[in-house]
């Protein structure tokens, strides 16, 4: 068996040759602070209902909840960085604006499939030793335990900010039983800026480093069921599926290095799509246009609600035919924005 620094360096070295662009350990354990950070996040009903949070909350304070065996944690990220400014469409209100993540295959499957083959290889060649390999779907505090691995910092917008990077990272874990010297913890980077709260178009953060997830677009967007708040409807302009304002608009993204994966590459009808075409999409061209993508999985309903809410900021009359048509809709959030909408560009 290789010592712990000779295990580091072939895990390091192997994860690299997999395509992972950031690579720490640390221990799987969270400090006081990111566990009553969590628990005053869910208290306050700030996690909106998003109920799986509440519901293993024990599990994401506490990594040995989730798996008992856990001595270390192997933190990785992948950088996804954009060639183009990801704003861009904003400016155009006929168009939609699509968070750049979100423009191409679901990134859970590339990276659950490297963390897989990373793993295969550890369990190889570190017998006896024991993994789970985990990304964005069970309940691992990932930020907090890349800060403590020393990937980034979680900045004044709650996200993970690299100093190589920016905040365009993916991130992974591997969570093992092989004693891994630790690396040191990040330090806050974020100095007096404050671009991250002023850009957000919603005033999502009611302090640094808190983040409302009700008011967030995000959230809205993708996790929320049933109406959007009307007061926030008019802020969202033309963002039909997350929002990237708070992680574009960050001073260090100005060393991250455009991502050259492929399957991070964005598709051309997802770069700046008319509204008109997707508020026309039935279940089945929605499935077809969308599938492999993350966006597949809020359902064509929730989709055609946003882009309705992007209608209605659209300024652009020509747009209402379009409302009003779908005010018959047969989902009754639909139908109620597309009313609004309508009557929005009536105005």
């Amino acid at each position: 068996m290789p010592s712990p620094a000779e295990a580091r360096g072939e895990i390091r070295a192997k994860a690299a040759e997999l395509g992972f662009d950031a690579i720490a350990f640390t221990r799987a354990h969270l400090p006081e602070e990111a566990r009553e950070r969590l628990a005053r996040f869910v208290a306050e009903g700030q996690h909106g209902n998003m109920a799986w949070m509440e519901a293993r909350l024990e599990q994401r304070a506490h990594p040995r909840a989730l798996w008992p065996e856990a001595v270390s944690v192997i933190s990785l990220g992948t950088s996804y960085a954009p060639a183009e400014d990801p704003l861009g469409t904003l400016a155009r209100p006929d168009r939609a604006t699509i968070s750049v993540y979100a423009r191409n295959r679901d990134y859970h499957d590339l990276i659950k499939g490297r963390l897989k083959r990373l793993g295969q290889w550890m369990a190889h060649r570190f017998k006896g030793s024991d993994l789970k390999v985990f990304v964005d779907t069970a309940p691992v505090m990932e930020k907090p335990l890349a800060q403590q691995a020393g990937l980034g910092w979680q900045g004044k917008h709650t996200n993970l900010v690299s100093r190589t990077h920016g905040s365009w990272l993916f991130l992974g874990e591997v969570f093992c039983t092989l004693d891994l010297t630790p690396d040191h913890a990040e330090t806050d980077h974020c100095g007096s800026c404050t671009r991250c709260l002023s850009v957000c178009p919603t005033d999502a953060f009611p302090a640094p480093y808190r983040l409302d997830a009700r008011r967030c677009i995000s959230y809205l967007t993708i996790e929320h069921h049933g109406p959007i708040p009307e007061d926030l409807r008019a802020r969202m302009g033309n963002r039909i599926y997350g929002c990237d304002d708070c992680l574009a608009v960050c001073p260090w993204n100005k060393f991250a290095r455009a991502h050259s994966e492929p399957a991070f590459a964005p598709r051309a009808e997802l770069t700046a799509p008319k509204l008109t075409e997707l508020a026309m999409l039935d279940d089945a061209a929605f499935r077809a246009l969308f599938s492999g993508s993350p966006i597949k999985r809020i359902g064509r309903n929730r989709f055609v609600r946003n882009v309705l809410v992007a209608i209605g900021n659209s300024a652009d009359p020509a747009l209402r035919c379009i409302a009003q048509h779908l005010t018959e809709d047969p989902d009754p959030v639909v139908a109620d924005c597309a009313r609004w909408a309508a009557e929005r560009l009536a105005e």
